[in-house]
């Protein structure tokens, strides 16, 4: 068993912490997260781990990210049982900075709009951005900090946020940000809802019903076959037994969350509420040109982008 990680909570102690593994030109992993871990944290740790001598995670629930009206005060924060899963799967060092040591003078949205910041650019406007506008924009300012802090020589993120994974990828290519950033794969429960630290939020009825996200990402998978209308409606009809789910949006697109190509890879996404709780999914997706043997009303275009 791990003795735990060393716990750093400024940059000068995470810069102290650090020092010796990078004069040894040990290679460091980084996972940045923001709490509230669980098993799906604990394997891109694990994945770091594969690429790195040792792994440095920092817990910060980064306010720019939350626009006044989510859910940034509800969030939860628990340090202590992050610690202990940090420990227990190896990683050397937690950075859990306060407010003030990511933002000088704290955090206001009016401050840091008269600051320097990280523009997303346009693929930041569509799905997830579209729904929360400046999200993005805090996801990689604060990515951005981290990497200067960490220096760190690969960053595991999850697929499971698949908007945010491209746009980090594309914040590093355009602004040559020497770090490799490995995407890894959703890690799920037994029933295929995607882990998330706010599943936590549902109540029993909602948590049963959240499973319909993966069971009608799979039915778009099944039905791509036969062409991009038919996943859609394979996805919606699945979507629409459940009536707890308000929908807010159903897309299909490319690999590169472009337009979906009539024969090749691509991606479904979805996000949807249970209440107050907003959760997301996304799966890979192989579309073919539409047979003429496509289910009856397969090929109807409905909801979604």
């Amino acid at each position: 068993m791990s003795e735990g990680p060393t716990l750093a909570n400024t940059r000068e102690e995470l810069s102290g912490l650090l020092a010796s593994a990078r004069r040894e030109g040990r290679r460091i992993g980084f996972v940045p997260t923001m709490g509230a871990l669980h098993e799906g944290h604990a394997s891109l740790v694990r994945e770091a781990a594969r690429h790195a001598d040792l792994v440095v995670v920092s817990i910060f629930v980064n306010p720019m990210q939350f626009s006044p009206t989510e859910d940034l005060d509800r969030y939860p924060r628990t340090l202590p049982d992050d610690l202990a899963l940090c420990g227990a799967n190896g990683v050397a060092v937690v950075f859990a900075p306060a407010v003030e040591e990511m933002y000088a003078g704290g955090f206001s949205h009016d401050r840091v709009r008269d600051g320097v910041t990280v523009h997303p650019g346009t693929l930041a406007t569509i799905l997830d951005g579209e729904s929360r506008p400046g999200h993005f924009d805090g996801v990689l300012t604060v990515v951005a900090k981290l990497f200067g802090l960490v220096q760190p020589d690969v960053a595991v993120f999850g697929q499971k946020d698949y908007q945010q994974l491209a746009l980090i990828r594309a914040m590093v290519r355009d602004l040559c940000l020497p770090v490799e950033i490995v995407g890894a794969e959703t890690t799920r429960e037994p029933d295929g809802l995607a882990m998330s630290s706010r599943n936590r939020y549902l109540d029993p009825a909602q948590r049963a019903a959240a499973t319909v996200l993966h069971r009608a990402l799979c039915a778009a998978q099944v039905r791509a076959a036969y062409g991009v209308a038919s996943a859609r409606w394979a996805a919606m009809s699945v979507l629409r037994a459940e009536p707890q789910i308000e929908l807010d949006y159903l897309a299909l697109t490319g690999a590169d969350l472009g337009e979906p190509p009539e024969n090749g890879e691509g991606r479904i996404l979805v996000a949807a509420r249970l209440g107050s709780t907003r959760l997301i999914d996304n799966l890979p997706i192989h579309f073919s040109t539409p047979s003429l043997t496509a289910p009856a009303g397969s090929t109807t275009e409905e909801g979604g982008s």
